[in-house]
């Protein structure tokens, strides 16, 4: 089986200590990515870590599919236990850094411990560098990144860093590279924060060999000659469809149509968009680089999920305001998700629906923790008693787009993601969408009978989060090719998913999740019986993960270790 190379580098920012690790018998079993860093995270974070103390650690993991020059291949993963859920979580972004991380030779970067001063972390493959940054304290993330470039020689595209979110431990704060794209879901860069680091950079000239099979190719050339509408509407594609089957949470979820979808729909986005975008080595170039400069506004995006969040779930109908909160977040160093469902809980909380001035001003007090911004950047779960306002959230994490009260499917993955509400735990809604392939489509309505394609679909997308493979390969990848690329049968590949998820479960169990959490603020045909056919089909108890259900190598680790 195809598997990343390279041992852990682990950084003891506290003690300015580091240490090498041989972790080939664990990638050898999870391939790279999530499934190494999900391995590594279980082993090696205490299970009662406070997500904000010393002891949780910040796991950087990349694929053996960072060593092609196919398309979808520019991302990488981030492992940690999250402030915003408190359970064991990754988080994926794409842009330019994965390959940098790759010449650095290792196959883990791991961060423990906590600073008194501000960092930068530079990891050669020649070592690490720990650079004193207090005078970037409060800055932004295009102010750190300019910094390291002028002073240091250093890119965006080598670079994670937070912005003042992060440093205020806002439990949504995202990591960023290549200044726009972010580790987002989460909260990690609240992690980040916590352990005094503004930035870690990567670089080197030691890339693992890896071969990877000519089938790459034919996927690369697929993908570049490929008449598919996100090259252009990026995933605000889907907007009008969502509106048009009664599926577009609006007005912090009270709604799911939005009368005013068409000055915020892919048509709006595409109007804006000035150039192509894309991820390393990728030539699908779904990215959307916007601006509009009435309004001196430029960004990347909005996609699908921040349109609704900032925009019909906050009722704005106007894409440049929306354009504005997005780069707000980017800057700011925010899941721009969860910030735009929390101003939108809190416009709920203000029958403010539309106030794109308060809008605004929202973001910003609450990547500084001003004012009301203190309490809503805690997260919904945490502040919808205090607002009076209903808590949209599962374990924690509020709702991505795609709505579960028509996509029932979907719902289900919601409930019984660990990482809570999150539309790529399992992409369901790619099966329950109008426009599907008949022969891979589901009927919306109902749960019943859902189960196994929702533990195959989470398989799946922890093995491309293992890969790294991005989730929109999807019209490109099928079993063969699965097999070619990563040289095993594609059940065996399942199984290091389904080892992933299985781990992710476990860990989050002894942290004192079970089926209570499985939890949705709606109903659903049906959902208790399709709960007990997910966990039968998993090998679970009421949500808990059973000693004999867990990955062979398993090593006994009890709940007190």
């Amino acid at each position: 089986m195809l598997c990343s190379r390279g041992p852990m580098f682990t950084i003891d920012v506290g003690g300015r200590e580091t240490e090498e690790t041989a972790i080939e018998s664990i990638q050898e079993r999870y391939i790279g990515g999530r499934g190494v860093g999900t391995r590594l995270a279980h082993e090696r974070i205490p299970f009662d870590a406070d997500p904000l103390g010393p002891e949780n650690r910040l796991v950087f993991t990349t694929g053996p599919m960072q060593a092609s020059n196919m398309s979808f291949t520019g991302r990488m993963n981030c492992t940690g236990v999250s402030p915003l859920t408190d359970g064991l979580l990754s988080s994926n972004a794409g842009g330019f850094m994965s390959r940098n991380f790759a010449e650095t030779g290792y196959g883990a970067v791991e961060l423990t411990g906590e600073s008194e001063e501000l960092l930068a972390v530079h990891v050669r493959d020649d070592g690490v560098e720990f650079e004193a940054v207090d005078h970037l304290a409060g800055a932004t993330v295009p102010e750190t990144v300019e910094y390291l470039e002028s002073e240091r020689g250093i890119t965006s595209d080598q670079t994670a860093v937070i912005g003042p979110a992060g440093e205020n431990e806002v439990r949504f704060a995202s990591i960023m590279t290549s200044e726009e794209r972010a580790f987002g879901r989460g909260g990690l860069g609240a992690v980040m924060g916590a352990k005094g680091i503004k930035a870690i950079t990567f670089g080197g000239d030691s890339a693992p060999d890896i071969e990877i099979p000519a089938t790459q190719q034919e996927i690369h050339g697929e993908a570049a000659t490929a008449d598919d509408i996100m090259k252009e509407q990026g995933t605000v594609a889907v907007m009008d469809l969502a509106n048009e089957v009664n599926g577009l949470p609006s007005y912090y979820f009270s709604e799911q149509q939005f009368e005013g979808v068409e000055g915020i729909n892919g048509a709006a986005v595409a109007d804006k968009k000035y150039k192509k975008g894309t991820c390393s080595a990728c030539a699908f170039a779904c990215k959307l680089p916007t601006k509009d400069e009435a309004a001196g506004v430029e960004t990347e995006g909005p996609e699908f999920e921040v349109a609704m969040a900032f925009g019909s779930n906050s009722g704005v109908d106007d894409i440049v305001e929306v354009m504005k909160s997005n780069e707000q977040c980017d800057r700011y160093g925010m899941d721009a998700i969860s910030a735009g469902n929390t101003v939108a809980a809190y416009l709920a909380a203000e029958d403010e629906f539309g106030n794109t001035e308060l809008i605004h001003e929202t973001v910003e007090k609450i990547a500084h923790r001003e004012g009301i911004g203190d309490t809503l950047a805690e997260g919904i779960d945490r502040f919808h008693d205090e607002l009076g306002v209903e808590n949209w959230s599962v374990k924690g994490m509020d709702f991505a787009a795609h709505e579960g009260r028509v996509l029932n499917g979907q719902g289900l993955s919601y409930a019984t993601a660990n990482r809570g509400a999150d539309h790529m735990y399992a992409t369901f809604y790619s099966v329950e969408y109008p426009l599907v392939e008949p022969d891979e489509a589901l009927e919306p309505e109902g749960t019943v009978g859902k189960a196994e394609t929702l533990v195959d679909r989470e398989n799946l997308m922890a093995l491309n989060d293992s890969g790294v493979v991005c989730k929109f390969s999807r019209s490109y990848m099928n079993r063969e090719r699965y097999e070619s690329l990563f040289d095993a049968d594609y059940e065996d590949l399942l199984e290091v998913g389904a080892r992933t998820v299985t781990l992710e479960r476990h860990f989050n169990n002894q942290r004192g999740f079970d089926r209570d959490d499985d939890r949705l603020p709606y109903d659903l045909p049906d959902f208790e019986t399709a709960l007990d056919e997910y966990y039968e089909a998993r090998g679970w108890t009421d949500g808990v993960v059973p000693e004999d259900a867990l990955p062979d190598e398993y090593d006994g680790r009890s709940a007190s270790a």
